[in-house]
């Protein structure tokens, strides 16, 4: 059985998240998008539904948290190169994302971290395995 994750964050404007995400150079699957929710592909079988705060009260009993206030969740994407990683974390602010911490470098992993729109927290990183071992 091949299993998929979704992770579900809530956003205050769906459209403006998903130009935000655009932006980043992510895609949508359009089958799972709406006006209430909008599925962000970042990778094979791994996605991230962005649904629009009053939707996503209907899944939960809890209060949600204010990302912009305290940390609910870290969002780690691994990608391809350091320059990857310092280039969607520079589409990010251009975006009109912020950077939460300054990157850093432990020779085998290098990562940096933004937060979006609605302040969840996505950290980059790129990592060499083989340097790990070597170390």
């Amino acid at each position: 059985m091949k299993r998929q994750i979704f992770v579900n964050l809530p956003v205050k404007d769906v459209k403006r998240s998903m130009n935000f995400f655009s932006q980043l150079g992510f895609s949508f699957n359009m089958q799972f998008t709406d006006d209430k929710a909008a599925c962000l592909v970042i990778g094979e079988n791994i996605y991230a539904m962005l649904l629009h705060e009053k939707f996503f009260k209907t899944f939960t009993k809890k209060e949600l948290a204010d990302a912009t206030k305290v940390t609910e969740v870290l969002i780690a994407i691994d990608v391809e190169s350091r320059e990857a990683v310092d280039s969607m974390i520079q589409k990010a602010v251009n975006a009109g994302g912020t950077i939460y911490s300054e990157p850093s470098d432990h020779g085998w992993m290098y990562q940096h971290s933004f937060a979006d729109l609605d302040g969840h927290q996505w950290e980059i990183f790129y990592s060499d395995i083989s340097a790990l071992n070597n170390s």
